[in-house]
């Protein structure tokens, strides 16, 4: 999630979709190690992964899925095919503060009597839940302000209206422990140790099992290779995400159990080609800023290649901006101010 979500303008901009809802799944990785499939609302984004761990007569629970009125029962019926119980919960490890990676932690924690760990940078998460209308209006402000045309974004908070979107969580709530730099989860396949990863969400944090060298890394690595930044709540995302790449290229994992999607073995060329797409991009904003002033809006087409659409322009709003804050951290861009913000190389 987003002050510039994706997922919210596109339910916004576009007609009712139809989506082949999944049902959540379970299966076992290796021995004491369970990937739960759980479905997700979003149009390309069907599933997302928790992933459960053995540790003693129960298990350790890395990331939720989203709430939604049928969620519990999705999470329940993967763990049941894997043989287990959502009461025996003993742990939940948040990797991340975005709804479809923590959103059902409340009621896990209440079912289960279990403690919820994540990073304290969770200030978009608690700012939806305690005053979700004035996020909305960062949102507008924010997409008017980058150059959005005013008839979409009538659209978009009509659309709000009428949809009433729920916010993904089962309610608010504080973690019972901050998941710092080194802490370690314990469980049956070792410790997992705690590294901080911002980039994709400031709150983000990748768990590493050093022994059986394995990598669970929420969304900073996906099988897929795509990118996102939580713009708006750090000062230069890009950058982080970046110096969390050469993080994770340290740690050596040789099995990734990412947020979405299946497990990988070639760690070192998705950093690779993480790195070389975020360059690329950078790239391209900074020769289409070469003589001219653009909107963020403007340069979304030139740095991605394809115009704006119902479906993409959240996502590519919010990740250009992101690049345009690192380029002008960097010292190769500035702003050029005005009501609607231009920028220039």
């Amino acid at each position: 999630m987003s002050p510039l979500d994706s997922r919210s303008l596109v339910s916004g901009l576009v007609s009712e979709v139809t989506i082949r809802r999944e049902l959540g799944r379970g299966e076992r990785v290796l021995p004491g190690l369970y990937r739960l499939r759980l479905p997700l609302p979003w149009p390309g984004v069907p599933h997302c992964n928790a992933w459960a761990v053995a540790h003693g007569d129960g298990f350790v629970l890395f990331d939720t899925g989203m709430h939604q009125p049928d969620s519990l029962a999705h999470l329940e019926r993967a763990l049941a095919m894997c043989g287990l119980r959502l009461e025996q919960a003993q742990l939940v490890v948040c990797t991340h503060a975005h709804t479809d990676h923590c959103g059902q932690a409340p009621t896990i924690r209440e079912r289960a009597g279990c403690e919820i760990w994540m990073h304290p940078s969770h200030e978009l998460l608690s700012r939806m839940l305690e005053d979700p209308e004035a996020v909305f209006q960062q949102r507008l402000e924010v997409a008017r302000q980058s150059g959005v045309p005013p008839e979409p974004l009538r659209r978009y908070a009509e659309e709000r209206q009428r949809r009433q979107e729920s916010p993904g969580v089962a309610g608010p709530f504080e973690p019972d422990r901050d998941l710092v730099q080194g802490m370690t989860v314990a469980s049956d396949l070792g410790e997992w140790i705690a590294y901080e990863t911002p980039g994709h969400a400031p709150s983000h944090v990748c768990l590493f099992q050093p022994e059986r060298r394995l990598l669970i890394s929420g969304d900073h690595l996906l099988g897929r290779i795509s990118l996102y930044f939580e713009f708006g709540f750090s000062p230069d995302p890009v950058g982080e995400f970046l110096r969390s790449l050469d993080v994770v290229a340290r740690l050596g994992a040789r099995l990734c159990l990412p947020g979405h999607g299946r497990t990988f073995a070639d760690v070192h060329a998705h950093i690779e080609g993480n790195r070389r797409l975020t360059q690329e991009h950078l790239d391209a904003a900074l020769a289409a800023l070469r003589g001219r002033e653009l909107t963020a809006f403007e340069l979304v087409p030139r740095v991605f290649g394809d115009a704006l659409s119902a479906q993409n322009a959240q996502w590519l709003l919010s990740e250009t901006l992101a690049f345009l804050t690192h380029l002008e951290a960097s010292g190769r861009a500035r702003r050029v101010p005005g009501d609607v913000e231009r920028w220039t190389a």
